[in-house]
Order: structure tokens, then sequence, then C-alpha cells
């Protein structure tokens, strides 16, 4: 595959490249005799009865997977099956690289389908594991990709993996699945209690083994929302000098310094994190398609938190050059996100891109751009480019439809009634403006917390603070911008709002 040039950038922090010289990537291809490198990935005990030597494969890809690198994972539970064609636990291991739960995705057809070249028989594959505890396992997995919609095989998986863990109490894997799986099966909905008990699951974890990477990982899926992170504090310090060789772990501390509004720490994180990424691409040979975006978003943003413009406008570019050299979906909708984050935060108002080609993007992506180019609009005194953005932006929400609204169809259509709002208030329609403005901001306070960035971009509260400004009420202005904060912790904007009323 093709290489990437210009892999690392003098103005990201190398430090993720300290786990070059521990790790070792073995291509797929190679020699069933040579042992994969653990080095990096964090400590687990998963004893199986597969062969000795398809066994370092083995753990090497639950590491990975407790890491969320399926790519990796996906090719060390693959080696295994080389070197033990039968090895049950190797292809529940490569089907579990097919459900990101965390992530809302699940392949389906490839789960089932990789289940298949074990035996086409379920309960084939059943006997295929050596041991009731093995079993166990297929039996979970088998419910991950059995019958029913996502949401049913979800609670189907946890609960099958909640009573292997009951009859297995000492099994930490099982512990720390069952707690994964719990977080996944609140299909993206911060339901507070299931966070909490997954949290005391994975807590349980980490006392007994404090180098379990997907103990410390889970932690911080928990508690990622400025109300809990506080408890996650001591897991987000310590994941990335457990885990030096996953991206992913070098990434996630920042969703409790996100939260905490610890911008430093949070540029930090993010730096390592593509650094290791672009360590693994060069190492690899992979294309630019394998790099972290969402990590170059938080980047971007962080930086912007504490005034670094000019590294923010250099992240950008990595992003719109990624854009035009591959065309795929994935960069151009983090250009489309990073483009609009970058005009909010700068206040740098453009109105260009209005007739870029957004078929094919997700919606929270379009949305985020369209509105920020509308809000340009309006602060440049184009009131005829806002309203065509806002055109566009109602059209896209229309085609979503209206029953069982998403979490991104409800920022979408905060997002129009943001961009509506200021059209009014331009217009001098000044109580119909806060009307609207007021509609937006309850569907904004009706979604559970995003970790990152936030998502409506401009937080409606911190809008209504500018404009409560603006109408010279600085006593409610005051109380919007401590709104905002409450969602989006030391929030720049909403902070310099706040010192702008001298109150």
């Amino acid at each position: 595959m093709k290489r990437c040039a210009n892999l690392f950038l003098p103005i990201l922090g190398l430090t993720g490249l300290l786990w070059i010289a521990t790790t070792t990537v073995v291509p797929a291809d190679s020699s069933e005799k040579t042992a994969p490198s653990i080095v990096g990935l964090g400590q687990i005990d998963f004893p199986t009865s597969g062969p000795s030597d398809a066994q370092p494969w083995f753990v090497r890809g639950v590491l990975l997977l407790h890491n969320f690198q399926y790519d990796d994972a996906k090719e060390a539970f693959q080696q295994a099956q080389r070197i033990a064609p039968d090895f049950a636990m190797a292809y529940w291991g490569e089907a579990m690289t097919e459900n990101h739960p965390l992530w809302g995705e699940q392949n389906l057809k490839e789960g089932r389908t990789i289940l298949s070249r074990l035996a086409s028989d379920p309960k084939v594959r059943l006997a295929k594991a050596s041991t009731k505890r093995e079993q166990g396992y297929i039996r979970a997995v088998e419910a991950l990709y059995g019958t029913g919609n996502k949401q049913a095989r979800d609670r189907a998986y946890a609960d099958a993996m909640r009573q292997l863990s009951e009859e297995f109490p000492h099994d930490l894997e099982a512990k720390a699945f069952l707690a994964l799986a719990m977080l996944g099966s609140a299909q993206g909905q911060r339901d507070t209690a299931t966070y909490m008990q997954a949290a005391a699951i994975a807590e349980d974890v980490f006392r007994k083994n404090p180098e379990h990477p997907g103990a410390v990982h889970y932690l911080i899926h928990s508690y990622d929302d400025p109300i809990h992170a506080p408890l996650g504090l001591h897991a987000a310090q310590i994941y990335s000098s457990l885990a030096p060789a996953a991206s992913h772990a070098q990434h996630m501390p920042s969703h409790i310094f996100m939260a905490l509004g610890m911008w430093e720490d949070v540029i930090a994180s993010n730096e390592a994190s593509w650094a290791s990424s672009e360590a693994r691409i060069a190492q690899q040979g992979l294309t630019i398609l394998a790099r972290p975006y969402h990590t170059l978003k938080w980047l971007m943003y962080a930086y912007l938190q504490i005034g670094k413009k000019e590294e923010a406008k250099r992240v950008l570019t990595i992003i719109e050059e990624d854009a035009q050299q591959s065309q795929s979906r994935y960069a151009r909708e983090y250009r489309a996100s990073m483009r609009a984050i970058y005009t909010i935060e700068t206040q740098e108002w453009k109105t260009s891109h209005l007739n870029d080609d957004r078929s094919g993007l997700r919606l929270s992506f379009a949305a985020s751009e369209l509105f920020a180019i509308g809000m340009s609009a309006v602060h440049t005194n184009n009131l005829s480019v806002a309203q065509q953005a806002l055109d566009q932006l109602t059209e896209r929400l229309n085609r979503q439809g209206d029953a069982s609204l998403s979490q991104d169809e409800v920022a979408g259509r905060s997002m129009a009634k943001e961009l509506e709002g200021m059209i009014l208030f331009q217009e001098s329609n000044t109580q119909k403006a806060l009307t609207v403005l007021r509609e937006a901001a309850a569907l904004e306070d009706s979604l559970p917390y995003d970790y990152g960035p936030p998502i409506p971009i401009k937080p409606t509260h911190e809008l209504l603070g500018e404009i409560y400004t603006e109408l010279d009420q600085p006593q409610k202005a005051k109380e919007e911008f401590e709104q905002a904060l409450k969602r989006a912790p030391k929030r720049r904007l909403s902070l310099k709002g706040l010192t702008s009323l001298g109150m």
C-alpha cells in the first residue's frame, strides 16, 4: 500500500513516538513461529485451551480490543487462526472486532461470516470451545450476532456476559467485557444508572489489575461528563502511560480532560495520539485514511480554547489537504466539521463553501458547516446567504423525517432554530428571535451530554448570553453564560462573555 509523506508535523508533540522502540508490528503473513509483541498495550490474564504458539497472538488481539485498535486486533486473531484453525476463541475475538459498541457500529454480516468460518452450525461452533468458560464466550458472541434488531442483540449479549461473569467470578475479562457491553446497551444515550453500574464493574477489575487497559478505558467512558469527570481523572492520568502502543489510548484521557476544561492536557493527549497513529501508518505502509481525524478535531478545538490560532489553522490545513486528496466521505465529514468549529471559535466570519457538495455526509457534519456559514452571513450582514444556508439545513432536516429523532437530528434542529433566531434578531424582530432561540435551547438541553467539542457547535445558551449582552441585559446574559459553562466547562467564548459583563 502507498506510504504517506510528511508524517510527522513539527506542530505536533512527538511523545507518542516513544512506543516505536517497544512494540513490533508483525505483518499478517509473517512466520507463525514469530511471537508478537504485547509491550505497551497493558496487561491481562486470559488463559484459553488454544495451543501455546497461538496464545500470544490471541492475547495481543484481546489487548488491542480493549484499546479499540480494531484493525490490528483483527490481524492478531487471524494469525492465531492460521496457527490453530480450530481455535474457537480466535474466531470469537475476530468477530468482536466487527462490533464497536460505543461508536454505535456493528458489521452484522461480517461478524456472522467470521463465525461461519469456524463452523456453519452454531452447535458445532459451540462444541469447538473446549471448556465451559470458553463456551460462555461463544454463546455471548452468538447472541451479539444473532436474531433481532441491534438493540435486542446488544441486550442479549450483555445478558450473556453477565451470566458468564457470575458463573466465573474470578474472570476479569468477562467482567471487563460486561462493563463495555453495558455501556453499549445504552445505545448512545447517557443513561446515568447504566453508566455507573458499568463503572462499578470496571472499578472492580481495576482494583484487581491496575494495568488492565479495558478497566481504565471503560472507566473513562463511564465518567466522561462534567459531573462525573473528577471520578475518572485518575484513570485518565494513567491510561496513556499504561498503553503507549495504542493511539486510541493516547486520545482517551482527553475525554476526561475535555469535560474538566483542562486544555493543555487535552492538547498533550491528542498530540501524542496523532503522533502514535502516524508512526503506525509509517510502519505498516497505510494510507492517510488510517489517520484518526477525530483526534485532529479535538486537538484543533483545544488549541482554540487557549488562543493558539496558528496551531489550529495548521491542523485545519491537514484535513483540508487530506479531504482534497482522498475525496473520501470520512475526510470530507471532518473537513466540514472542523471548518465549522474554526469559524465559530475564531469568529473569522466567512460565507464560502455554501454550495459545496455535502451529499453522503452524515447529518451532524453537514449541519454544522451550514450553520457556521449561516452565522458568518448574519455577522457580515448578508442575510440572503444566511437564509440560503438555513434553507439548505432545513431541507436536509426535512429529509430525515420526524419520527424517533436521533441525537444528531435534535442537534441539527437546534442549530436551525439558532440560525433562524439570529436572522430574526438581525432583522430587529427581537421578541420572536428570543422565542425561537429559547426553543433552540430547549432542544439542546434535551440532549444527553456528548463528550468532546460541543454539539450544537455554538452552544445556544452562549448565543443567548451574547444577545442579552447586546440588549444590555447583563443579569440575563450572566445566567445564560453560566448555563453554557455547565455543559462546556471553561469554554473560552462563554468565559469571555462573562468577563465582558464586568459583574
